[in-house]
């Protein structure tokens, strides 16, 4: 039987490899999108503009 301090290690080895995924996960998604926008730069700056009228029009 795994006693409580094993399964809180484990819990944080968990945590940090999941935390490790989704830091790489974020870091590719940037990447993408920026080359995305290099390769279509009227379809990016159609988005930049659509997003600046979001948030001139967003209430807080």
């Amino acid at each position: 039987m795994p006693d409580a301090r094993e399964e809180a290690r484990d819990a944080q080895e968990s945590e940090a490899a999941r935390r490790r995924r989704r830091a790489q996960f974020l870091r590719e998604l940037h990447e993408a999108k920026q080359l995305r926008d290099r390769v279509q730069p009227r379809r990016a700056r159609a988005a930049r503009m659509r997003q600046q009228m979001r948030m001139r029009t967003f209430r807080w």
